[in-house]
């Protein structure tokens, strides 16, 4: 069996553990929001042509 870790091991691997959901949700939300007010933009420039284009 290996040696017991250390305070300073056990707090670096919490860190970790909580560092690296917190990164990749996120990513995922910046990632959604990012798609969102791209397609926004899409159907905006979209339906302002059919507009312009009508008149």
């Amino acid at each position: 069996m290996g040696e017991e870790p250390t305070w300073a091991e056990l707090l670096v691997s919490f860190l970790v553990m909580g560092v690296i959901p917190t990164v990749v949700g996120v990513a995922v939300i910046v990632s959604l929001v990012g798609l969102t007010l791209w397609g926004r933009a899409l159907l905006r420039r979209r339906s302002g042509r059919t507009v312009s284009g009508g008149n």
